[in-house]
């Protein structure tokens, strides 16, 4: 869009040459330079104030044409009407319009123009009115489409925050509880074994035994920590879910599940494998919840990218507003280079993840 810091000069410039030039030649007639200067130079300031701008050169153009044969074409108060329909506010469009009409016909009753002057002249100020009030239409509809994306893109963030909290609320109450119940029965642990046990100098096995489970949870807790404090990377070394446990997560489904592996399997970041494997679990969980299917086919496809599809024989549908769950997903997906798509399938629903192996990173 072109800037109205360039598009204003040049337009008045424009109406200003078209009103002034042909009112020089008039010898004796010095003082109508400076009205025809008035009728047109004004429409400089026209997005500052429009109902101002086109009465000072609809007046001025009135006073014009009482002198000057034949009838100028009023450059000044075409631009001035578009620029009142096209900027001012519905009220001040609507009274404006009679007042037009009525303007123009003034002028071209009190110099008692041709019968077929005022055709055309109403044909003029009609299609300027006209422009004005479509580019103003044209404005508010796009700034309507601005303000519904914005909006749309603020409820996106909200549910992907959303989304990373409930993750990191599940993680800290099942693995937090967990580890730290762990570490607290190794420690434990060896006061209730001593009692039965000799007394030595030093720590015997069992009791050395204990302090490293302890040490594992105190380590587990603090890679737990760093983790929920990302939501990013997995911690090094840690126990990860991923495609070769894709068969585990199917087969402790309590559907049938079909799972087949299309095209030679290759490596991938862990970061995708953890993406693929969570995204089936999600959509076998939305299965069980949603779907009332009976049997589920998850098929993991290898080609110039990875791609995983979860289809069930359920009822199908569009996905509920306001769930989380996919999107969830196409976070997940997206934090790795890839793509979610979900939506009603042939029978059912079907979830189909791709990822960009070559160039796959989180």
């Amino acid at each position: 869009m072109r800037s109205p810091r360039i598009v204003d000069p040049l337009v008045a410039l424009a109406v200003t040459l078209a009103t002034v030039v042909p009112v020089l030649p008039s010898p004796g007639h010095w003082w109508m330079a400076p009205l025809a200067l008035a009728a047109s130079a004004p429409v400089l300031w026209r997005r500052r104030a429009p109902v101002p701008v086109t009465l000072v050169v609809g007046a001025a153009t009135t006073a014009l044409v009482l002198w000057q044969k034949p009838l100028l074409l009023p450059w000044g108060p075409l631009v001035g009407v578009y620029s009142v329909a096209a900027l001012s506010r519905p009220l001040v469009r609507l009274v404006s319009l009679p007042i037009t009409v009525a303007a123009v016909y003034v002028s071209l009753a009190l110099p008692r123009e041709n019968a077929d002057v005022y055709p055309l002249m109403g044909t003029a100020f009609f299609a300027a009115f006209a422009l004005g009030t479509a580019e103003q239409a044209r404005r508010s509809q796009a700034a309507e489409h601005a303000e519904r994306a914005r909006r749309l893109e603020q409820e996106r963030t909200a549910a992907v925050l959303r989304e990373r909290a409930r993750i990191a609320r599940d993680m800290h109450d099942v693995v937090t509880h967990s580890v730290g119940l762990m570490v607290v029965q190794a420690e434990a642990g060896p006061f209730a074994r001593r009692g039965e046990s000799d007394a030595t100098d030093g720590r015997d096995a069992q009791t050395e035994a204990f302090d490293r489970i302890a040490d594992t949870g105190r380590a587990a807790l603090t890679h737990l920590r760093a983790l929920l404090g990302v939501l990013r990377e997995m911690p090094a070394g840690a126990p990860q879910p991923g495609l070769a446990t894709i068969k585990d997560l199917v087969r402790a489904f309590e559907l049938p599940v079909r799972l087949t592996v299309e095209g030679a399997p290759r490596t991938v970041p862990p970061e995708v494998g953890v993406a693929a494997y969570r995204i089936v679990q999600e959509a076998l969980t939305n299965v069980r919840k949603h779907a009332a299917a009976g049997a589920v086919a998850v098929r993991v496809r290898w080609g110039g990218d990875l791609e995983i599809e979860i289809a069930d024989d359920g009822r199908g549908g569009t996905p509920r507003p306001g769930g989380l769950g996919i999107i969830g997903m196409h976070e997940r997906a997206t934090t790795c280079g890839g793509t979610v798509r979900a939506g009603p399938g042939p029978r059912g629903f079907t979830v189909v993840a791709r990822f960009p192996v070559e160039r796959a990173a989180c």
